[in-house]
């Protein structure tokens, strides 16, 4: 099974969420949904006296990371190594797709079942493994229906926010006999009945495999522990029954110290599914048979027995795709910080509108606005567009566990995409040049500046735009309707604020 060409130009987000915004269906579950999660949030965290000091230390764990990121990435390979595993480097999604699917045909098997992972939908290893011959299974409920639906995720945690009840029952029914366990050809809408459908028809699924692929969401530096946290079980399935075991993660997604979990898994389950502890919590340090620790399910096994469940073979493909050269720019760097929590899509009311699918990116939303222009440049026009898919509201920044300032990187996002400049690209320093259509934006923001320089200058304008503020127009002409089209223009005031000043600073006063 697969999604759709990833190959395919995203249009610009504003066509791609002008076209969103009229399916009623599509907002309305959307509405639903996001308001049901981001309540449900808001009373978990608010149980806590302590959230914004853990709030903090999540930044500063990040942030400590980051700096130090080189280190840390050694000493995690250094940990695995000894723990049994094998680590591979992987410097772009096609590098990583290449490294997984050699492996998996070194094991002469045909089909692998996969653990919901963020970082193999952004290379692409679905499609990858499939034009190579081999079948990856989706064994997340979210994700199985993403697959079944030839569809594309759109949130980060919920992906498949965007179907309801009676969509994924007709989905059900129509796809998963071709797939394996057909579903009960009665069934209904009850989500119940929908998850023991589910739950049958990948049961044989995880019996049969002998090879999984996972992400993390956390990776120990000190003790080579992967962690993954999700809410189903089938996340523990895939990690423990197979034999060989392959995760495919992002560099930014090492910590130093196991103590360091403390702080995230606190604020991870909280912040994404707004459950005071995770459901399923799997971590797990190199093979059953390593010669270091053993592989731990739900605990690390670090007494160094080697004892253990788990995989006989394990390989963790390090991930950059983008990331060093994001890592170097430092306003935006920051965004390296997610945790992938989902909390800042869950309050944007440009995502509750526009859904996942506008943002042309498996990062959708407030962090995929960020994140997506930095990983894959501002060259094509969904990444030109993206930083200019907020309302720069600031909810976003609010309610991230890390406090990453959205805002400021989008501000930052179009100023380069306006002005181009220097940027790191494969690791070298080159000058971008500026997008194309900003060149009477460009132009205004030089009049602007010529002007503001002049107070003479400007004081004569105001006074000018004041005396003539009936013939306002309702509409901007030129490059200025396309503001215009969705804003109204705001009416002039008799005076301005340096002449009301200045008259009230003469008055007596009373």
């Amino acid at each position: 099974m697969t999604g759709p060409d990833l190959g395919m130009p995203a249009p610009p987000f504003p066509e791609a969420a002008r076209e969103a915004v009229h399916d009623e269906v599509l907002r309305a579950n959307l509405r639903h949904a996001t308001h049901t999660i981001r309540d449900k949030r808001a009373r978990a965290v608010a149980e806590l006296d302590d959230w914004d000091r853990l709030r903090a230390a999540g930044k500063a764990i990040k942030d400590h990371t980051l700096r130090h990121l080189d280190r840390y990435l050694l000493q995690l390979e250094a940990a695995v190594t000894a723990a049994g595993g094998t680590v591979h480097w992987a410097v772009d999604a096609g590098e990583a797709n290449r490294i997984v699917t050699g492996l998996v045909l070194a094991t002469g098997e045909r089909e692998v079942v996969k653990v919901k992972s963020m970082a193999t939908q952004e290379t692409g290893l679905n499609e990858a493994l499939e034009a190579a011959g081999i079948a990856a299974y989706e064994t997340d409920l979210a994700e199985l229906i993403v697959q079944l639906g030839h569809d594309r995720p759109s949130h980060i945690l919920v992906p498949a926010i965007h179907r309801n009840r009676g969509e994924i029952r007709d989905l059900f029914r129509s796809e998963m006999g071709r797939w394996g366990r057909p579903a009960p050809e009665d069934l209904g809408d009850d989500p119940r009945e929908l998850a023991e459908a589910a739950r049958l028809h990948l049961r044989e699924k995880f019996l049969r495999a002998k090879v999984a692929v996972s992400g993390a969401n956390f990776m120990v530096a000190e003790t080579g522990t992967m962690v993954v946290l999700e809410s189903e079980g089938n996340g523990r399935m895939c990690l423990t029954l197979p034999e060989t075991l392959i995760s495919v993660v992002g560099i930014e997604k090492v910590v130093p110290t196991f103590r360091d979990l403390e702080v995230f898994l606190q604020t991870l389950p909280r912040s994404s599914t707004a459950e005071r502890m995770n459901p399923y919590t799997t971590m797990w340090t190199g093979t059953g048979t390593g010669t270091g620790t053993g592989t731990g399910t739900g605990t690390s096994d670090r007494d160094g027995t080697g004892e253990g469940d788990g995989p006989t073979a394990f390989h963790l493909v390090l991930l950059d795709n983008g990331r060093t050269d994001t890592l170097a720019d430092e306003v935006g760097r920051q965004a390296l910080r997610c945790i992938r929590c989902s909390a800042c899509l869950n309050v944007c009311p440009v995502y509750e509108r526009a859904g996942g699918h506008a943002y042309g990116s498996v990062y959708p939303g407030p962090i995929g606005a960020v994140l997506s222009p930095q990983l894959r440049g501002t060259a094509s026009p969904i990444d030109a567009t993206l930083p200019y898919a907020s309302t720069l509201c600031g909810a976003c920044y609010e309610v991230c566990p890390v406090a990453i300032d959205i805002p400021e990187i989008l501000v930052h996002l179009r100023e380069r995409v306006v002005q181009g400049g220097p940027v790191t690209r494969e690791g070298v320093r080159v000058r971008i040049r500026p997008a194309h259509g900003h060149t009477a934006e460009r132009a205004a923001m030089r009049a602007a500046r010529l002007l503001l320089d002049r107070p003479g200058a400007l004081r004569a304008g105001e006074r000018l735009l004041s005396r003539a503020r009936r013939l306002r127009p309702h509409r901007l002409p030129g490059p200025g309707r396309a503001w215009t089209d969705t804003r109204a223009l705001p009416d002039v005031p008799a005076e301005s604020f340096r002449d009301w000043w200045a008259r009230e600073r003469k008055a007596p006063q009373k």
